[in-house]
């Protein structure tokens, strides 16, 4: 088994929610009945490690193919489908959406190498990441990678629970394909916006693991 550690965005959120918790379990302990202490003190820190897994970011083997885009997320594949891309690039795209929910891991990944050549952060709604508006109207970042050959979008989207999301993509800066690009917090989405002759390969209710699935080789 490959070995794992907290990720940055975790650190400040971890060390709060242990002081808390344990401030309320040794509470718990002194000034509860023991029958009621105990599994209040247990239910916090079923907690605390709720939130420290959710934060855990796994040691994952490197991959780079400037051929191939990776999954730069891991989840469930919920849209398989060709559409207009309007933002930035303005013609006719394949979108593959990536759906996290609570127990994914929440870091994100770059899927190309190349250079940022467009950042906008969006502000707005937090409906379900599964459903079809919330690519338009939810809160959301969108990050153009030129490259070379091609400009690949990306965007990603909060969720009902999601309230923060960050992003590391600056504009002007390299890319470094299968480098870490961000994090979501809570439930969320990774739309991908692929040109129409890429060859896709995966499949609507598919789950794909971040940095190591191909969605698909561009030609």
């Amino acid at each position: 088994m490959l070995p794992m550690k907290i990720n940055r965005e975790g650190i400040f959120v971890i060390t709060l929610t242990a002081v808390v918790v344990l401030f309320f379990a040794v509470a718990a302990f002194l000034f509860l009945p023991r029958w009621t202490g105990i599994p209040v003190g247990i239910a916090l820190f079923v907690l605390l490690g709720f939130v420290i897994a959710f934060y855990r970011e796994p040691k994952r083997p490197f991959l780079q193919d400037e051929n191939i885009i990776y999954a730069p997320a891991d989840g469930k594949v919920v849209v398989v489908e060709e559409m207009h891309e309007e933002e930035f690039i303005n013609e006719r795209r394949i979108q593959v959406s990536i759906f996290m929910s609570l127990t994914n891991v929440h870091i994100n990944w770059f899927p190309v190498s190349g250079r940022v050549v467009y950042f906008k952060h969006h502000h707005g709604k937090y409906l379900v990441a599964w459903n079809p508006k919330s690519s338009e109207q939810n809160e959301r970042t969108t990050t153009v990678i030129d490259t070379g050959r091609h400009a690949i979008l990306f965007r990603q989207v909060a969720g009902y629970l999601a309230r923060r999301i960050i992003s590391y993509a600056v504009v002007g800066k390299p890319a470094g394909q299968n480098m870490k690009c961000g994090f979501i917090k809570f439930g969320s989405r990774i739309d991908l916006m692929l040109p129409l002759d890429s060859e896709i390969f995966v499949s609507v209710g598919e789950q794909v693991t971040g940095s190591q699935t191909p969605i698909a080789r561009l030609k």
